[in-house]
């Protein structure tokens, strides 16, 4: 299965938001959901079929972390989708920056040099 068959499930979904704050127990990221532990067992055994979970054995407990480097064709997709600009976002900081100091420096409009509007 690849990360984004992976991710089309909202419960595996759900399952990688949790192990994105820290590795967790099966026990434990099973409580958290409405389905059995076997269910849960299930979706993390195809998460890490996609290489988007490791599992480590610890005695009889398996605790699963996220593999963040599985999310690599995911990530690249969406940078192609959504492309950075050209420039940084910070390139326009001193544009407006500059405005004000225009705004400021420009002398205050006078109404009796202005032509009046013959209409």
């Amino acid at each position: 299965m690849d990360a984004f068959a992976a991710l089309a499930d909202p419960v595996r979904r759900a399952l990688l938001l949790t192990l994105a704050t820290g590795p967790a127990r099966v026990v434990d990221l099973a409580a958290a959901h409405p389905i059995s532990r076997p269910a849960v067992s299930k979706h993390l055994r195809l998460l890490t079929e996609a290489g988007l979970t490791a599992v480590e054995d610890r005695g009889r407990e398996r605790h699963y972390a996220l593999n963040r480097s599985g999310l690599a064709p995911v990530s690249g997709l969406l940078h192609e989708l959504c492309p950075t600009p050209p420039f940084p976002e910070t390139a326009l900081d001193g544009l407006d920056l500059e405005v004000r100091r225009t705004v400021r420096a420009r002398p205050p409009s006078r109404p009796d040099l202005q032509q009046e509007d013959t209409a």
